[in-house]
């Protein structure tokens, strides 16, 4: 990185972590690279891979470690040309930070065994809405919720990939809204968890995005955290009494986490069961911290009314529902490696098929819809999904873990 760090933050990490952690996180924010870390999907298990397909599909120099935090995650040696992967498009994994990975650890301790309803605010581009997804009980409820419409969008293209199964539908229903956090207001005491990634003034991006080290100042730390504070007290309501709110943030200074956290607990009533803050240089992954809250106890439970209003959500902005969404009924054409990229380019394949509307899958996988004509397939998919790139390397993550 070309630039060097606010001279005002690096005192603030000095005051707040000691000499010796701030050197070490400054150095690494400005001298080492991002680790790159993958999350696999649980509900979709892709056939075993055939030794033609691993050959020259997957990069040999590439290397796995296991994220100890979070089952199903691994980090990678390098970034490799995820874009040509038909899996990734698929839903097969989700390419995910290795800190924001540690809301697994979190809910495996504090999730209640009663758990039905779970709303994830602030959740593009999908990463813990996709963890949620996953980890949550057959037949729960997540709302993904995002403010800002065109983040929103890529919210729903990544929950509409991860969730789209080969058969029947996705064991959790999920949600995708474009709401502020005032308009869940009519939800009072209805969920069980709320996630709150709330937006924050980003020094866990230092190493990644140098307009977050541009745009940094103490200023806007204040604002950030004032602003987190009005985005809680606001949604708090929403939570049922004895329910858990999981607040987190990409950032290292205190005023934005842990003196927030304290707040909350102070003015709105909560107990503080945990926090962690990972911190490059001393953990493997990027900055972030996370703290997981739980509301006091109370006489009201009204979990069920989030059930009963699910149908009003129409005065709502839905962009997608997965009990809404049609299931994978229609013929199905497995397509090669070759052809998914052509497909996934937009492009009409030449392949014999049952006339009419038909899922075109890959390894066992549904990528989305194509309609036959007879000797002919033409291109459903939405395009705004295509793959614009020209790039033509050859990559496919999953038989690296299976061979």
């Amino acid at each position: 990185m070309a630039l060097s760090l606010p001279q005002d933050f690096a005192a603030l990490m000095e005051e707040q972590y000691g000499e010796g952690v701030a050197s070490q996180l400054c150095h690494a924010l400005l001298h080492t690279d991002p680790e790159v870390s993958v999350r696999l999907n649980p509900h979709k298990h892709p056939l075993p891979p055939s030794a033609e397909e691993r050959i020259g599909l997957c990069e040999a120099s590439l290397r796995i470690d296991a994220v100890p935090w979070c089952h199903g995650a691994y980090y990678l040696s390098e970034r490799p040309p995820f874009t040509m992967d038909p899996l990734f498009h698929a839903g097969a994994y989700y390419v995910q930070e290795a800190s924001s990975m540690y809301l697994t650890d979190i809910l495996s301790r504090h999730l209640s065994e009663d758990f039905s309803t779970a709303l994830d605010l602030c959740a593009a581009p999908g990463g813990k809405s996709t963890l949620l997804a996953g980890l949550l009980p057959e037949g729960s409820t997540l709302i993904c919720n995002e403010p800002v419409p065109k983040r929103a969008q890529v919210l729903s293209e990544n929950i509409q990939k991860w969730t789209r199964m080969p058969q029947g539908r996705y064991p959790v229903r999920c949600v995708v809204t474009q709401q502020m956090p005032v308009d869940f207001s009519r939800f009072t005491d209805c969920f069980d968890l709320i996630v709150t990634d709330v937006p924050c003034s980003g020094e866990g991006m230092f190493r990644k995005d140098e307009e977050a080290v541009r745009g940094w100042s103490l200023e806007q730390v204040k604002l950030c955290s004032e602003r987190q504070r009005d985005i809680v007290e606001t949604i708090w309501p929403c939570l049922r009494e004895g329910a858990l709110l999981v607040y987190s943030t990409c950032t290292f200074n205190r005023f934005e986490d842990e003196d927030n956290v304290r707040w909350i607990c102070e003015h709105l009533g909560g107990t503080l069961l945990e926090e962690r803050h990972f911190l490059p240089g001393r953990d493997r992954g990027e900055g972030f911290y996370i703290a997981a809250i739980r509301k006091q106890s109370g006489e009201s439970d009204a979990r069920d009314e989030l059930q009963k209003s699910l149908p009003a959500m129409s005065t709502m902005h839905v962009l997608y529902d997965t009990v809404q969404a049609p299931a994978c009924e229609t013929n199905t054409v497995a397509l090669t490696y070759d052809e998914a990229l052509h497909y996934l380019r937009g492009e009409a394949l030449h392949l014999a098929a049952p006339r009419g509307q038909v899922t075109l899958t890959y390894m066992g996988l549904p990528l989305g819809e194509g309609k036959s004509v007879g000797t002919r397939i033409n291109n459903l998919y939405p395009s705004s999904w295509r793959i614009r790139t020209t790039y033509l390397s050859k990559f496919s993550l999953l038989p690296a873990f299976s061979s």
